[in-house]
């Protein structure tokens, strides 16, 4: 089997889940958007749960390089302002380049609602965030308990579907129509001696 050519899939995969939706991701789309010869998909990934995880395993891989590229960019950052700006990238990711794979991501959680293998093959992506964020918080020198870690990544998880729609007065009214200023105030909630 060709890896580059299965790769080339994938990707194409990533990418009709997120325009399309559940109902978009088949094999013939996959196929256009690829650019490949009709059945090409379906050769390499024969039902519909093929196709869908391996859509689920080239997000684990991208989630673990994002993870893997992140840790390897120094010490982490070293204080509060330094996470804060650390997040508000990752927020903007969210909104920018990023927003096809995490559209796809959304998409996948959805189908695991009734595909349990599909559900415990995306657990590692959205469980790794609290180990990550207690890293992050412990490393800018923030109190970083279970609890805080736990409000943390469940806070930045909520910020995400605002993201990607994009609504101009969700976005002011829930202050992410300035994501250096949320950041810095999602931290300061966070880590305030009240937030224990």
């Amino acid at each position: 089997m060709n890896q580059d050519r299965r790769d080339r899939l994938r990707d194409a995969a990533v990418a009709v889940l997120a325009e399309s939706g559940g109902r978009g991701l088949t094999h013939r789309a996959v196929d256009a958007a690829a650019v490949v010869p009709t059945g090409t998909a379906k050769n390499y990934f024969p039902t519909r749960d093929a196709l869908l995880r391996a859509v689920a395993e080239r997000c684990l891989e991208q989630y673990r390089a994002l993870a893997a590229s992140l840790a390897g960019a120094g010490p982490g950052p070293a204080d509060a302002e330094q996470l804060a700006a650390l997040l508000a990238g990752l927020l903007r990711d969210v909104a920018g380049p990023g927003r096809p794979r995490v559209l796809a991501y959304l998409e996948l959680q959805i189908e695991g609602t009734r595909r349990p293998w599909l559900a415990a093959l995306l657990d590692p992506i959205a469980a790794g965030d609290f180990a990550a964020h207690a890293h992050l918080l412990r490393t800018a020198g923030l109190p970083a308990g279970p609890e805080r870690a736990r409000t943390l990544t469940l806070a930045l998880h909520g910020t995400i579907p605002h993201l990607l729609t994009g609504a101009p007065a969700t976005l002011a009214a829930a202050g992410l129509d300035d994501l250096d200023r949320f950041a810095r105030g999602l931290l300061a909630a966070v880590c305030t001696e009240e937030a224990r």
